[in-house]
């Protein structure tokens, strides 16, 4: 199996707050490294009750101070809402505390609705036009000039910060392709086009001084626990959440609910966007993961596990965790 790794949206629940949530995700990171994930990341989202991650190098500065090994990182920062030199120096600092562990993977969408990128002075049409400039300029931060520079990342000049470029559509496919940098996928909400987005990455990647050949990444919704029926009641909490969102109406993660009911349109929606969502025990979501990676063909897969409760959460972990991938279910896992 390829490397697993995490991302999380220090979910706030139903009954608790921003400071639960963060102080949870740093078990979750324990948690991670203690299985053996490859990384921890973190996203920017702004303006949703339910999330927590809207600073990214904030709360991982947090998470970083209490784990030893495990890399931890944005998946994403939202490149437009910030000037390059303000991330080029965040993550500079980061890796300046915790060298050889920290990533940087840049999104180009907002993190929220309409109304709160414009309270984030942003501009949709000219942040979208911007941002291979602005990618670029933040890469520049990163390397030591041949000679002076006015403007420099202190910390960040000429430390080692992978810089990944995120999507969700074919533009992020072909921007990480041109700057050869490696690709994440956001195929745990958006799946539509995650093959053609792989495609157009793989077919058009030029190497470049930070990768060698192209390094995809896919993402997925996990809920694994000891009984099936319990891993799809678990997985309830996010359709409602996911439904809420789409409503116009973002909630705290609720708890589930067995009598779940939603209309056929928004069924059908879920079906669609929810694809890639695996729901099952340790053994047959490890199995899905497997497979979904070979018929990717990913290099590594990350995993989100939008779970009401704290202990089912830090359970669907261990079961998905690369510790519990023992030689004899690696082999069950690829062949399913």
């Amino acid at each position: 199996m390829v490397p697993i790794s995490i991302l999380d949206l220090a979910p706030i629940v139903r009954g608790g707050d921003a400071g639960d949530a963060l102080r949870r995700s740093v078990d979750v990171a324990q948690r991670a490294e203690a299985g053996g994930y490859r990384r921890f990341w973190m996203a920017e989202h702004h303006s949703i009750p339910g999330v927590a991650s809207a600073a990214p190098a904030v709360a991982l500065a947090h998470v970083a101070a209490h784990t030893r090994t495990i890399r931890v990182g944005a998946g994403g920062v939202m490149l437009p809402n910030h000037a390059p030199l303000v991330v080029a120096e965040q993550f500079g600092t980061l890796a300046a505390l915790h060298p050889g562990r920290v990533d940087l993977g840049l999104g180009r969408a907002p993190g929220g609705d309409p109304a709160t990128a414009r309270a984030l002075r942003r501009d949709p049409v000219a942040a979208a036009d911007a941002f291979e400039d602005d990618a670029r300029e933040l890469l520049a931060y990163f390397t030591p000039p041949p000679g002076r520079r006015a403007v420099r990342a202190i910390p960040g000049e000429g430390l080692d910060v992978p810089v990944w470029i995120l999507g969700s559509s074919l533009y992020g496919a072909r921007l990480a392709a041109r700057l050869g940098l490696p690709y994440a996928f956001a195929s745990h909400f958006a799946p539509a086009q995650l093959a053609p987005a792989l495609g157009i990455y793989r077919a058009e990647f030029r190497p470049s001084a930070r990768l060698a050949a192209p390094y995809a990444m896919v993402a997925a919704n996990v809920f694994a626990a000891d009984d099936e029926a319990e891993a799809r009641l678990l997985r309830s909490s996010l359709v409602q959440a996911f439904v809420a969102l789409r409503r116009g109406q973002p909630i705290e993660l609720p708890p589930p609910d067995p009598e779940l009911r939603v209309t056929e349109m928004e069924a059908a929606i879920l079906q669609q966007v929810l694809r890639f969502t695996f729901a099952g025990t340790g053994p047959q979501v490890r199995a899905k993961l497997a497979t979904f990676a070979e018929q990717t063909g990913a290099d590594e897969v990350i995993v989100t596990s939008q779970i009401h409760d704290h202990a089912a959460r830090l359970r669907s972990i261990d079961l998905v965790a690369p510790a519990a991938w023992e030689p004899a279910s690696r082999g069950q896992a690829c062949e399913a």
